[in-house]
C-alpha cells in the first residue's frame, strides 16, 4: 500500500465517529438509571425531581409464608427468589422456621444463632424429676444468662444447695417451696405460684421442692446472670458430705460417728420425698430475712398497650432481685412489640403461647429473622435493634429477662418523636404528618395498622 498513514487516520476517524454515537451522555446515564448521580452546573435542561442519596427502600412484601398451624408446603420460595429441595427433608422443622428457610428481602448479612428451643436439651431424668438446660455450649451468642428448665413431682426435693451466681425463677406450673437461709442465719420460706417469681443472692443456701398443690407437681425456669453457668456444677449438700470424713462431720456437728452412718455416699440433686405440710419457717433467734426471696408476680397488674400488655419486676418493686429484672409481654393477633433496643443490658426471652417472629438488627447492614413457639428461648445482645411481632391465631406471650437491677428500654418511635422534626425529616424524608403522628410515650406493644 502506498500511503498507509493516511488509511490509519481514515479508520481512527471512523471508530471514534461510531463509539461516539454509541455511548450515552452522562445527562443520559443520569436521568435513565440514576437520578442521584445528575450533576449540576449550568445547564439548560429543567432541574431533576428531587431524588434520595441512596435508594429507596423496598416496598417487597414479607409476611410471614406458613407457621405450623397451616398446612402451607414449606419450601424455600419466596416470589421468585429460590426453589423446591429436591433431596431430603425434615418437614416439621421447616414449618417452625419459615424465616430460616424463607428468609424476608429485608434480612441481609450474617447474625449469630439467637435461637434455641429447650425440646433439643439433654435431659437429666431422676427418680422424682427432670431438668434440662441451655447454656453458651447451646447458643454461644448467649454470653451474659444461662438457662434450666426443671421439673419436680409432688414433694420432690431439688435438695440443698448453692451456686457461684445469683438464681432467679419464674414458676411456671404448680407451686414450689422455696427455703434458704442468709450469711446472718436468718431464714426464710414461702410458696411460689404459677407466675410469681424467686430469687437467691450468690451463695446463699436454698432447697426447692414440689408440693402437692396439683396433682402433677412442680415446674419452673430458672435464670443464672452467667453465660457459662452450669446446672451440674451446683454445690450440693449431700455431695459435699460424701467428700467429708466422718469423724470430721462428728467433730463439726459435736455428734457420735454413728448418728452419720446413713447419709448418702454420693450427690441426690433431685429426689423424691413428702410433700411439705407447712409454709412456716423454723423459729429463728436472728430473726427473718428483711427482703423475702419470693415475689407475688402474678398479683402485678400489667398495663395495657394499643396491642397487648407488659408488666415488670426488677429491683424497684421485687428489691432483693439486683441481679435479674423481667418483663412480660402478652401480644394480640396482628400486634408487635416495637422497635426498641436496651442500652446496656442483653435480653433472654421465653416463649410461654402462641407464635412470634422477631426480627434483630446487628448493625452494619446485619439482620435476620426467626420464628418462635413455646419452648423456645431467643437472646438479643445489648445495643441490637428488635422487635417481636404475633404471627398466629391466638395470644403471644412471652418473658424478657435482663442480668439487670433495673429494667430499660429505648423505643425507636419515642426517639424519633422526641428529636427535632427537621432532624427526622432530613433523614427519613417523612412528611410534616407522619412526624405529627408519632408517639412521644412509649407504646410497648403497639396494635395492628389501621
Amino acid at each position: 500500500m502506498k500511503n498507509p498513514s493516511l488509511l490509519n487516520f481514515v479508520l481512527c476517524a471512523v471508530t471514534l465517529a461510531s463509539l461516539n454515537n454509541a455511548a450515552p451522555t452522562l445527562k443520559s446515564v443520569t436521568s435513565s438509571s440514576n437520578p442521584a448521580l445528575t450533576p449540576t452546573g449550568t445547564s439548560t435542561d429543567p432541574a431533576p425531581a428531587s431524588s434520595p442519596t441512596v435508594p429507596y427502600a423496598s416496598d417487597d412484601p414479607n409476611g410471614i409464608a406458613w407457621n405450623v398451624t397451616t398446612d402451607t408446603d414449606p419450601q424455600p420460595i419466596r416470589g421468585s427468589l429460590g426453589g423446591t429441595i429436591l433431596g431430603p427433608q425434615n418437614i416439621p422443622l421447616q414449618q417452625q422456621n419459615p424465616d430460616l428457610l424463607a428468609p424476608p428481602t429485608t434480612d441481609a448479612g450474617t447474625v449469630p444463632n439467637f435461637k434455641w428451643p429447650f425440646s433439643l436439651s439433654h435431659n437429666r431424668l431422676q427418680t422424682g424429676g427432670w431438668a434440662r438446660q441451655q447454656n453458651e455450649q447451646e447458643m454461644p451468642i448467649a454470653t451474659s444468662m444461662a438457662g434450666v428448665n426443671m421439673r419436680l413431682e409432688p414433694g420432690a426435693i431439688r435438695e440443698l444447695h448453692w451456686h457461684q451466681t445469683a438464681e432467679w425463677a419464674y414458676q411456671l406450673s404448680g407451686t414450689t417451696q422455696v427455703t434458704a437461709v442468709d450469711q446472718l442465719g436468718r431464714n426464710f420460706v414461702g410458696n411460689v405460684n404459677p407466675g410469681d417469681l424467686w430469687y437467691f443472692p450468690p451463695g446463699i443456701p436454698h432447697s426447692l421442692q414440689a408440693t402437692n398443690a396439683t396433682e402433677e407437681g412442680s415446674e419452673f425456669l430458672l435464670i443464672f446472670p452467667s453465660g457459662t453457668f452450669n446446672e451440674d456444677d451446683t454445690f450440693l449438700l449431700t455431695d459435699w458430705m460424701a467428700h467429708i470424713p466422718k469423724e470430721v462431720i462428728a467433730r463439726n456437728f459435736q455428734t457420735s460417728i454413728s448418728a452419720w452412718n446413713d447419709i448418702p455416699g454420693q450427690e441426690l440433686y433431685i429426689f423424691p420425698s413428702e410433700p411439705p405440710t407447712t409454709d412456716v419457717p423454723p423459729s429463728d433467734p436472728q430473726g427473718q430475712v428483711p427482703q423475702p426471696f419470693a415475689f407475688n408476680f402474678s398479683g402485678v397488674a400489667p398495663t395495657q398497650y394499643s396491642g397487648g400488655t407488659a408488666k415488670i419486676a426488677d429491683s424497684t418493686t421485687f428489691s432483693v432481685s439486683t441481679e435479674v429484672a423481667v418483663a412480660e409481654i402478652t401480644v394480640e393477633p396482628g400486634a408487635m412489640r416495637e422497635l426498641h433496643w436496651h442500652p446496656s443490658q442483653d435480653e433472654w426471652g421465653f416463649y410461654l403461647e402462641g407464635y412470634g417472629r422477631m426480627t434483630l438488627f446487628a448493625a452494619e447492614g446485619n439482620a435476620m429473622t426467626v420464628d418462635f413457639e413455646p419452648g423456645d428461648i431467643s437472646f438479643a445482645p445489648a445495643t441490637y435493634g428488635h422487635y417481636v411481632e404475633n404471627i398466629g391465631n391466638t395470644t403471644l406471650k412471652f418473658l424478657e429477662i435482663f442480668n439487670t437491677a433495673v429494667f430499660q428500654d429505648v423505643s425507636l418511635a419515642q426517639w424519633l418523636a422526641l428529636t427535632p422534626p427537621a432532624l427526622v425529616k432530613a433523614h427519613l424524608d417523612i412528611s410534616d404528618e407522619t412526624i405529627a403522628h408519632l408517639n412521644k410515650t412509649k407504646q410497648v406493644v403497639v396494635g395492628p395498622s389501621a
